[in-house]
């Protein structure tokens, strides 16, 4: 979901919206995250009308940075997720040892035995994924929103789609290494497979001299499908929902509970749809290799779905849907707090230098 979407409901005083912006919404957007020349449209708006553009690899990074920021606040939820998503892994219901009970009963086990530290484990690979992921995926539905494709019906879920895809390809091996880091801890309270991996660098040399470069895409076809669905789903309901609660006139209209509320709805669908595929991703990450590097436990995608059915129930696909919904919404309105303000900047210094 791009920071552009975000902002576009509603626009009424909006720092960066045009005159024209509520009766052309998409115009808007693709005026501010354009690779193409402001004159192109110059046929359809006045030029003073149009809001100002920054340059777009400048526009991509600040989005990128964005989530960077919100993932540092955010990343005890994901540590907690993925324990809770691996505990009981492949065996019935009651027939392990829990844990973990819960969110709050989770951070608590997991600062009491490994620190506060441990409740950041993996921060510095996570910051990574989320820089390159959302970098490629903002860039590409910015672009995709240039050039006309997400004016087309179903073009803007489509868009998302696809650039959730090209995303979470591209940074597969960034969130191998943190759903390692990020499961691994002393014995008395380990779930899952434990890699042992010394740090960030370690587990990238460990699985390159293992398996090879091919290694390092392990489980990505769990993580593509999962970002697709995630990306489209936040896509659909958080831009709705926002422009719903503001037509409801509950709070002012440019108050930061709207894009809470919104990103409490939007947290609510996402996390729905998505969950089954996180639990999936995760599952088909962590699983230990053989000698050949075929995963021990799973295939593949559709071989992790009916085991995880078949021993777990349904329910199992739901692991950790608590800290799943807990780390969207703050991590949704972080992010776009972080993007609006590093914008509100840059256009600043823009002007100033002007």
């Amino acid at each position: 979901m791009t920071g552009t979407d975000l902002m576009n409901y509603p626009t009424t005083n909006c720092p960066f919206s045009s005159p024209s912006s509520n009766s052309s919404i998409q115009l808007h957007s693709a005026a501010m995250t354009s690779p193409v020349p402001a004159f192109s449209r110059a046929t359809s708006v006045p030029s003073h009308q149009l809001p100002l553009a920054l340059w777009p690899p400048l526009d991509f990074a600040l989005g990128a940075l964005s989530c960077c920021g919100a993932c540092v606040f955010t990343n005890p939820l994901e540590v907690v997720k993925t324990r809770l998503q691996l505990q009981g892994e492949l065996r019935a219901r009651g027939s392990y040892r829990q844990h973990y009970r819960g969110v709050l009963h989770a951070l608590w086990v997991v600062g009491r035995t490994d620190g506060i530290r441990g409740l950041q484990k993996g921060l510095s690979v996570g910051l990574m994924y989320q820089g390159l992921m959302n970098g490629v995926r903002l860039g590409f539905y910015s672009y995709c929103d240039a050039v006309g494709v997400t004016a087309a019906p179903g073009g803007s879920l489509m868009s998302a789609a696809v650039a959730g895809a090209l995303g979470a390809f591209i940074a597969s091996p960034a969130y191998l290494v943190k759903t390692h880091l990020q499961a691994q801890t002393v014995e008395a309270i380990a779930v899952g497979h434990q890699h042992n991996h010394q740090g960030v660098s370690s587990a990238f040399a460990n699985i390159y001299r293992r398996e090879g470069v091919v290694g390092l895409w392990r489980g990505v076809n769990g993580a593509v499908p999962r970002v697709m669905v995630g990306s489209a789903a936040q896509l659909a309901t958080f831009s709705s929902a926002k422009e719903w609660v503001a037509r409801l006139q509950w709070y002012s209209p440019n108050s930061w509970v709207v894009a809470l509320t919104a990103a409490c709805i939007s947290g609510v669908a996402v996390t729905i749809t998505m969950t089954p595929f996180d639990v999936i991703s995760t599952r088909l990450y962590n699983q230990p290799v053989d000698e050949r590097h075929r995963g021990r436990l799973y295939r593949g995608f559709s071989d992790c779905l009916v085991k995880v059915c078949r021993t777990e129930g349904l329910l199992g696909l739901y692991k950790g849907m608590g800290p799943v919904f807990f780390r969207l919404c703050p991590h949704t309105v972080l992010s776009m707090l972080f993007w609006d303000l590093m914008r509100q900047r840059a256009f600043q210094d823009i002007q100033n230098q002007s």
